[in-house]
């Protein structure tokens, strides 16, 4: 199996920037669809490259992916569908998928399948199967499903389910040329390409056809296939059934009809039996299919009884978040202490030579230059590439099966673990990905803890000033009581918060070795936005900092907070404003001390005060942007009682910390 070629994808340098344009001339349109975990985004990656652009669907929070590929002389237009398991469950991701599909109407939708767990995903192939849309069936990861004895007879396959099927090893780009020559074969024959039903059981099909002919008979003009309506029907879908309830009332009620000789049949909802349907015939398909050959049990499957051991997971689960946390630490104080050892060959102008206000202005800027470049890069870059590898190995989904129990004491499930290590990379996106979560409780609850998540900003706080001025192991301490705080407030919180915990379900794919490529390409779209924000601000606010210090504009404000700094959290006088603009950004409470007393901070702060100062920062009201994510996804009440939350823990908890140390 061939990989792309290099002409097959367009100009990288040029084409992000013209993306969304040349979108409006592709000749072809083309949807990946699949569960979570199959290795979509991995071909979506592989064949837009750097021709992407990502925000959200109209109106929905939920991500929106898509992208530019130029193949055999055509553009194509590929979108990234949300990873789903199903069309049944009702959540925002289903709903944004399935209406992407029926009304937009892409060529092609290609559904990818992980072929060592082929039957689950078979199960979601039926699906689309009735959505009656142009298939190609992606059978992804066959290097890992013949690691494992699983051999897919991938003609049979294509002969049981009526459409196309191609093998690849995305993560390796093989088979992804075979991959666009069917889509494109596809997309362009549509009118030869018949499209076959699969059918369930007699009692299921018989009612299937009975309501579809029923729902044809009205010309009801849906948007949807009339056969998928129907099956929704007999499913109690509220959602479909409220659309046809508008237009044709008889066929909601004929629908419950047959809905109710299906329950009286099989003694059970339903809905319960159409899915039964689908996993029997999944199930057929699968076995007539594949085959199981004899195979030793592989490193593969011992690493995975040791990580999921229920003692030595545990083990493994503390060495993997403290070893990422450690890796950042260690990488990112190295690499910090190198830089500012080269910015020290660098002399800031003399005010006498250029003129007071000029000065004063171009040694903040410079303050800003060497701040971005000492403590951002370090400390960022190297968190974001151990996450994606860890991410990528499949390891961290078995660290969140080990501490489901300890997650459940704060009212969530281990599956909750991955918005909250997100959030040590950027509260936004991890208060994002909190919709992982099955109720708005979860997520409420999980977005709260995420608030105290030390983000890459804070980060860069606790580092710049713990790590480098204090020692690498206070730093660590800070990280250790921020994680005691956010589990014993998590706790505080449950109580208020009425509900029920769910229990986990999620995806465990095999364990792979990650692509550094990949984990690359991933570290960059996540620091790229930050690095292109971050660093103009402290450019440009370390230089307006400096001249509102110089100028004395900013006294005010510190000696109103003075109460709360100087004498209850013993802290300078200058921390308030720190303190304030923190809220802005969270870099600035480390960027406005550089900013007014340069990358030697020794002489302005004691050891004291610089973990105080540090750990203040890390508990305080987030950021902007966060109480605006916060808002959006919940309310802004929701929002500011997190504030407000954060903001006495951090007072409360910075000032008894320094009465502790006091004594020793």
């Amino acid at each position: 199996m061939n990989k792309l070629t290099k002409t097959e994808k367009t100009n990288k340098s040029t084409e992000s920037e013209n993306i969304k344009e040349s979108l409006d001339e592709t000749d072809m349109t083309i949807a990946l669809a699949g569960n979570a975990n199959v290795g979509k985004s991995v071909i979506f990656n592989e064949l837009t490259g750097s021709n992407q652009i990502v925000g959200n669907w109209p109106g929905k929070t939920i991500e929106r992916a898509e992208g530019k590929l130029h193949f055999e002389g055509q553009n194509i237009h590929v979108i990234d569908l949300p990873g789903i398991y199903s069309f049944s469950t009702y959540s925002m991701e289903e709903i944004v998928s399935r209406e992407y599909i029926a009304f937009e109407k892409p060529d092609v939708v290609i559904n990818v399948v992980d072929a060592a767990v082929l039957e689950r995903n078979l199960f979601f192939t039926t699906q689309l199967k009735e959505m009656d849309v142009p298939l190609v069936v992606c059978i992804n990861q066959i290097d890992i499903a013949k690691q494992k004895g699983i051999v897919i007879d991938t003609e049979k396959l294509s002969a049981a389910l009526g459409v196309p099927v191609v093998a690849t090893v995305a993560i390796r780009g093989e088979g992804l040329h075979e991959l666009m020559e069917v889509v494109n074969s596809v997309a362009h024959n549509k009118s030869e390409n018949k499209i076959t039903t699969l059918e369930y059981g007699a009692e299921v099909e018989t009612r299937i056809k009975s309501l579809t002919n029923r729902i044809e008979s009205e010309h009801l003009n849906l948007g949807y296939p009339s056969r998928w309506v129907a099956i929704k029907l007999l499913e109690n879908d509220p959602e479909i059934r409220k659309l046809v309830e508008s237009k044709a009332k008889n066929v909601v009620h004929y629908s419950y009809k047959l809905a109710k000789e299906i329950e009286n049949i099989h003694k059970e909802p339903s809905f319960s039996v159409i899915a039964a349907e689908r996993y029997s015939l999944a199930n057929r398909i699968a076995s007539g299919a594949q085959k199981q050959t004899e195979i030793e049990i592989t490193f593969s499957e011992r690493l995975d009884k040791i990580v999921t051991h229920r003692i030595f997971g545990y083990v493994t689960s503390a060495i993997v978040i403290g070893g990422l946390l450690l890796w950042t630490f260690v990488i990112g104080t190295n690499l910090s202490n190198l830089l500012s050892d080269a910015f020290s060959f660098f002399t800031p102008v003399d005010p006498q030579v250029s003129g007071t206000f000029v000065a004063i202005l171009w040694n903040g800027a410079f303050g800003g230059i060497v701040a971005g470049i000492t403590l951002v890069i370090p400390f960022v870059i190297p968190f974001y590439i151990m996450l994606s590898l860890i991410e990528n190995s499949g390891i961290l989904t078995r660290v969140a099966f080990m501490i489901d129990s300890a997650m459940h004491t704060i009212g969530l499930h281990g599956k909750a673990l991955i918005p909250l290590i997100l959030g040590y990379g950027c509260n936004v996106p991890a208060i994002d990905q909190t919709r992982i979560l099955e109720t708005r409780r979860e997520r409420l609850l999980a977005s709260y803890a995420v608030t105290f998540a030390p983000c890459a900003a804070r980060t860069i706080v606790i580092l710049g000033l713990v790590a480098i001025y204090v020692s690498i192991w206070w730093a660590i301490a800070l990280y250790a009581l921020d994680i005691l705080v956010m589990f014993t407030l998590g706790r505080a919180a449950l109580k208020v918060v009425p509900g029920e915990t769910t229990g986990l379900i999620m995806e465990m794919h095999s364990f792979k070795i990650p692509s550094l490529s990949v984990a690359l390409k991933q570290t960059w779209v996540r620091t790229k936005s930050l690095i292109y924000f971050v660093f103009p601000i402290y450019i440009l606010g370390s230089a307006i900092l400096q001249g509102l210090y110089a100028y004395g504009v900013l006294n005010p404000v510190n000696y109103i907070l003075a109460p709360i700094t100087v004498y209850w959290l013993g802290l300078p006088m200058i921390t308030g404003i720190l303190l304030v603009f923190a809220v802005i950004r969270k870099e600035f409470t480390l960027l406005m001390l550089v900013a007014l007393f340069g990358t030697h901070l020794a002489g302005v702060l004691t050891p004291t005060q610089f973990i105080i100062l540090a750990l203040v920062g890390m508990l305080f009201t987030p950021c902007l942007s966060v109480l605006s994510k916060l808002a959006l996804e919940f309310s802004w009440k929701a929002s500011g009682t997190i504030a407000v939350a954060n903001f006495f823990t951090a007072v409360i908890i910075g000032g008894v910390v320094y009465r502790i140390i006091g004594l020793f």
